[in-house]
Formats: structure tokens, sequence, C-alpha cells
């Protein structure tokens, strides 16, 4: 399967418009960003987990990334409610399940394997920064690596500012609303901007809260079982 795998192209999604795809587990259904594989995959998605769904136990052997968006999303490590930020490298193992139900925003199969740092993170009280180069902008870093630079930013309202990174950028939209080129993209929208390209972006009258991923487009990895 081959979703915005063209990673010279820009992928602008308006997420709520997606259908929901069942995934091979009852109850758990997802909304494809990008995708290069089977179930084995280069995958960036939204998870959808009804009350009660589980998902085998499996390990990462790409490495995971994800947030939750709704509900509470859980293991055999914990809880993880709305807000939290989770960075499983390569080779870690958990069975994700939601009592409650919830939704994730979530990557698989595009961690560096020796990026071996395990996060958990509440960006709900996670502090925020000024950013002294751009007026109303505060960011807090999540990671900070050789091969991707990982940050939640607010803006405030008003804000424009211009976005580019030698090795692309992705934003997911938490709060608020952004606009490029007089299109308005709101909550849980999905942008990704290919290596080199500069777009402008316009914050409408809420401001806006966005994870944002820099420089990770330089090298796509994808799994063994696909390549």
């Amino acid at each position: 399967m081959e979703i915005n795998a063209d990673f010279a192209k820009p992928a602008l999604v308006h997420t709520d418009r997606l259908e929901w795809i069942a995934s091979p587990m009852v109850g758990v259904d997802r909304r494809i960003l990008d995708r290069i594989g089977g179930e084995v995959a280069r995958a960036t998605s939204i998870v959808r987990y009804a009350e009660g769904s589980a998902f085998p136990e499996h390990t990462h052997s790409g490495g995971e990334e994800f947030i939750v968006l709704e509900g509470v999303f859980q293991d055999e490590h914990g809880d993880y409610p709305v807000g939290t930020y989770v960075r499983n490298p390569v080779g870690t193992h958990h069975i994700p399940r939601s009592d409650p139900g919830c939704s994730i925003f979530v990557k698989l199969w595009q961690f560096d394997p020796d990026d071996q740092e395990q996060l958990v993170i509440n960006l709900n009280s996670a502090p925020l920064t000024p950013d002294p180069n751009r007026p109303g902008v505060s960011q807090h870093v999540l990671a900070d690596l050789s091969y991707e630079h990982v940050s939640i930013e607010q803006w405030a309202v008003a804000t424009k500012s211009e976005l580019t990174d030698d090795g692309g950028l992705e934003v997911f939209i938490l709060q608020g609303e952004l606009m490029l080129d007089d299109v308005t993209y709101g909550l849980h929208d999905w942008l990704r901007i290919p290596a080199g390209e500069t777009v402008k972006l316009t914050v409408g009258r809420e401001g806006a809260r966005f994870w944002i991923k820099r420089g990770h487009l330089r090298e796509i990895r994808i799994p063994d079982q696909v390549a």
C-alpha cells in the first residue's frame, strides 16, 4: 500500500474528510496520512480504539511515536491521557489497549536505530519558551537529534511566519487554525512539506498550537519487509 508516498511532493490533509479503515483487530480503525507497506509499514496515521479494544503484543522494530488526542491510551506500563506524547525506540514492545476508548496520532518505522531514548511527556504542562527570532511564537522541544528535531509550537493570534527546512517538515495541528494559500487547516489536520520548500503560514483568531517535526525527510526509512 502506498499513500502520500512521494516525499518530494507536499501532502496537505483535512483528516476529518478521510474514511476510517478497519485494522486487523476489531474495534481499532485508522485514518491513514502516509504509508508505505502493508501491516508492516512506514506509516503516519490517526488510530481510533473503541471502548475495550486492544492490539496484540508487538515489538517496535522501527520505533513508534504518538500523541494521545482523545480518551486514554493504555498498555502494561501505564495509562496515557489526552496530551501525552510518547517516543518508543526501536526494540521496545508493549500490549496497547484502551478501556474507555481513545484516538492517537502515531508514526511507525521512522526512528534511527541509534535513537534509544524512551520519552513520556505531558504536553499540557510542558513549559513554552518564546522564540527570540520569531515574534508571537513559543515552543517546547521534545527531541533534538542528529536526524530530526521535534517540538510543540504555540503561535499567538494573527502570527505570520515562514517555515522551511532542508530536511523537510511536518505539522499536526492540536489547537486552533493555520492558513496556507488561502486554505484553512484546523484541529488534527496534517501538513507535510518537502525538503527545501518554504511555506507561509498565518494563524487565525484563536491562535494555534501544533506538533512540528523538522529534518526527518532527508532519509526515508522503509521496513525491510517492504523495501
